[in-house]
């Protein structure tokens, strides 16, 4: 190689390459997106919806049940806490019968659809017993059970409906037979339209709309045909019209939608009206904790069919949004464990139950946001009661049970839990079978060989 003019060394050029253009940055949008899909389609994330929502509703419902029920209490004479304390024992007892269901196998859940509805069909109709039944709020549809505890058996009839009208469309659909009207129809109307009349005889129009919702649910997962579920719909709207037709209380609230002054013409809209103060004045945030102004004797069933309108005044839109959320997320796990399971009984009673939960709660919040006519139902898990919060903590747990059951569910679950199969016996270690750790140290020293350090 030839020297440079000065004698020196040859100086080595580096060759410059062409620039080319990195692979292009992933939007961090389209990131956001993948993982969020990739989150829901985890086979646990309806298992832990289910499970993290309706705990979140029923101790964030504690928690306004207090709050909006001490004012009640002292105008009866009775301690602040009289009906936090009531509600803190339903919830206790609501939890055992969750875990219970939870824990139950399919077979067992199927079992118990029979006993439920027979049992729930003899308390309604002892609820028309005269020294029996107790009527609350002109709806006679209580019985007492001593003290100042009732129950409501109409609560526990839809249960029933869920459990019995899933096990009898499933056997139906093993035999082939829902593609005939009449075995679609016989006995799954008929026993509703029971129920229905039972619970009408109480005046209890917000309870026979659920059973109603349910009833049109259960055909709808069963693929009744358009033409018979618009006839069923029809029959059901009709007679409705004519419930409240006949009824001066129910026209006077269904006169009462939209209305903004608490006397309009010859109707009281007293609840309606305060309800929509209530959620006016709370703003983003609310007046805090404990501070609402309604609940101090203007606004009517403060603690049970209203609490969402409480809820809007003390926490304002962010907690009434973050109820919504909770609500939705529960509803969207349902509908998933529904659609993803092969079992058919499995599928009718996850929807009869998703059906059930999102129906009341809607007819509920949109009867305080002054869009439906107050039906006086509670909001599920969140509204004091404990007769609608034990059914419907049951009929939670038989989601769990449902969403565990997945097959993939089943696998992670198992990976996830440990199991302690080996016993000691006189100094001596008896292998039962493989067994699962939970750290990598724990699964590399059980691979090693007993004579190996």
């Amino acid at each position: 190689m030839p020297g440079s003019r000065t004698g020196g060394p040859p100086v080595q050029r580096t060759v410059r390459r062409p620039v080319t253009a990195g692979p292009p940055r992933d939007n961090a949008v389209r990131r956001l997106h993948t993982r969020l899909q990739r989150a829901w389609d985890r086979p646990l994330t309806a298992y832990y919806l289910i499970l993290g929502g309706s705990l979140l509703i029923t101790v964030l419902g504690l928690v306004m049940v207090y709050s909006a029920s001490q004012v009640t209490a002292l105008q009866m004479s009775l301690p602040g806490s009289y009906f936090f304390r009531k509600q803190v024992l339903a919830a206790l007892i609501g939890a055992g019968l969750l875990f219970a269901a939870s824990r139950m196998p399919v077979k067992l859940h199927r079992a118990l659809a029979y006993p439920i509805l027979a049992g729930a069909v003899f308390m309604m109709a002892l609820v028309q017993v005269p020294g029996i039944g107790v009527a609350v709020n002109g709806n006679q549809n209580w019985i007492a059970l001593g003290g100042s505890f009732q129950i409501q058996p109409s609560e526990f009839g839809k249960l029933a409906l869920v459990l019995w009208g899933a096990d009898l469309i499933a056997r139906k659909q093993d035999k082939k037979l829902l593609n005939q009207w009449k075995h679609m129809l016989v006995p799954l109307v008929p026993v509703a339209f029971m129920l229905l009349g039972l619970i009408m005889l109480g005046g209890d129009m917000g309870t026979a709309i659920i059973l109603s919702a349910i009833l049109f649910g259960l055909l709808w997962l069963a693929g009744a045909p358009t033409r018979l579920f618009v006839g069923v719909l029809s029959v059901a709207g009709l007679i409705g019209l004519i419930l409240i037709k006949t009824s001066p209380n129910r026209m006077a609230r269904l006169q009462c939608l939209g209305a903004t002054e608490p006397r309009s013409g010859a109707v009281d809209c007293w609840q309606a009206v305060h309800g929509i103060y209530a959620l006016a004045s709370g703003g983003i945030f609310g007046s805090g904790l404990g501070a609402s102004v309604e609940k101090w004797g203007q606004l009517p069933e403060a603690h049970t069919d209203f609490i969402f309108a409480v809820t809007g005044e003390e926490l304002g839109l962010a907690g009434t949004l973050s109820v919504l959320a909770l609500f939705a997320a529960l509803g969207y796990a349902g509908i998933r464990v529904a659609g993803r399971t092969e079992d058919p009984f499995v599928r009718y009673a996850a929807g009869g139950v998703t059906t059930w939960i999102t129906a009341q709660a809607v007819i509920n919040i949109g009867a305080v946001l002054g869009l439906l006519p107050i039906a006086g139902v509670p909001l599920p898990l969140f509204s004091y009661g404990g007769s609608a919060l034990l059914p419907t903590m049951f009929a939670i747990g038989l989601l769990i049970a449902f969403a565990r059951d997945e097959p993939a569910a089943r696998a992670a679950l198992s990976v996830r839990q440990p199991r302690f199969g080996r016993k000691r016996a006189g100094g001596a270690v008896r292998d039962r079978g493989p067994r699962r750790w939970n750290t990598m140290r724990r699964r590399a020293s059980a691979a090693r060989s007993s004579g190996e350090r």
